[in-house]
């Protein structure tokens, strides 16, 4: 039998459709390997999307918290990896401070890695090669801390990871009685290059043990540029031992009176580089203001500067009040140059140039 130009023409019309639904079939059937927190499995699928694919087969996520590569947008290719790292909440505390924090880390030392906590040689309660669940964990990290104990006209220094300055005081085998006095609470937090002066009280004498403060002689180097320094030898404080001769009547102090005064250990000059090197023209700064001009202004930049007319201290001549009102501890001089400014940018948020009376307007040179 004779077949007719039309039903030839729909027979190959019905050929062409099969073949273009075949190969569209063959191009949306893709075999693809599905990661999450490690386990891995291959697996066939129709999804356009990276989105698609992980809703298909079941895979929760949560972009606040977990991480997915490639991007959930993203289109699926055949032979694609698609990874998936759940977030876990860690309630972290650093050196006292605590706060509740994100990773995906699926152990200790992952974690503190991409928290940006440096650990070395810091106590971190838990084994660095703990996983941590999906429930989370809580992490306590204490930092090492140097301080420096002035006792029996010694410098006796350690660095530790103690949670009290009792603690530290034992590890740098200083032996503390009843009766001896300590410029420092014993059941503080250790901070970072602090000095406790120990005063030893036996019977009717006293003795106190005071830091000599080191003197800083600047180089100036092209090394460096302006405005920027740089240790080169570290100074280190002095230790000046005061005896006095103490009378009690009916166990209250009726008279102190100082016998001697020696030098035991003499202070290590600071030697300091101090960049002349020109700034390139577009160099920027952090909040448009000129710190070191006003540092230099006030204090020719030596973050120990002292004047007893205020008195006042440090890069920015403090007065005592004024640097616990923005937020310091202690003395101006015993926080680094960058605390310093740190400081002086809060005073300067909340009152202006005007704080610096003389100099202020050095800011907006």
């Amino acid at each position: 039998m004779l077949r007719t130009l039309p039903t030839i023409a729909l027979q190959v019309g019905v050929v062409l459709a099969l073949v273009a639904g075949t190969t569209a079939f063959v191009a949306l059937d893709k075999r693809v390997t599905i990661s999450v927190d490690g386990h891995q499995q291959q697996v066939r699928s129709f999804a356009r999307s990276v989105g698609d694919l992980l809703d298909s087969e079941n895979v929760p996520f949560d972009l606040a918290h977990d991480l997915v590569t490639p991007a959930p947008s993203s289109s699926l290719a055949d032979g694609e990896t698609v990874q998936v790292r759940y977030g876990r909440p860690v309630l972290l505390t650093v050196d006292g401070e605590t706060r509740t924090v994100w990773t995906t880390g699926r152990t200790v030392s992952q974690a503190l890695m991409l928290l940006g906590v440096r650990s070395d040689g810091a106590y971190v309660s838990a084994s660095r090669s703990r996983r941590i669940g999906r429930g989370g964990m809580a992490l306590d990290v204490r930092m090492p801390h140097h301080l420096t104990f002035l006792a029996d006209g010694a410098r006796h220094e350690v660095t530790t990871t103690a949670t009290t300055v009792r603690s530290a005081m034992a590890e740098a085998g200083v032996e503390l009685r009843e009766q001896d006095r300590v410029s420092a609470d014993l059941s503080a937090v250790p901070y970072a290059e602090q000095v406790v002066g120990l005063t030893r009280v036996d019977g009717k004498q006293a003795v106190e043990e005071r830091p000599i403060k080191f003197d800083t002689v600047k180089r100036k180097t092209n090394d460096l540029y302006q405005g920027t320094t740089k240790i080169l030898k570290e100074g280190k404080v002095g230790i000046q031992v005061r005896t006095f001769r103490e009378t009690y009547l009916d166990g209250k102090l009726d008279s102190r009176k100082l016998v001697s005064t020696r030098v035991t250990e003499q202070p290590v000059t600071e030697v300091l580089l101090v960049g002349t090197k020109k700034l390139p023209d577009n160099a920027p700064t952090a909040d448009g203001l000129n710190w070191a001009a006003l540092a230099n202004c006030e204090s020719s930049g030596n973050p120990q500067a002292y004047n007893s007319a205020g008195p006042f201290y440090g890069l920015y001549q403090f007065m005592e009040s004024t640097w616990h009102a923005v937020g310091g501890v202690g003395l101006p001089t015993d926080a680094s140059s960058s605390e310093q400014t740190y400081r002086a940018q809060i005073l300067y948020n909340r009152s202006g140039a005007g704080q610096w009376p003389v100099c202020g307007h050095y800011l907006f040179s």
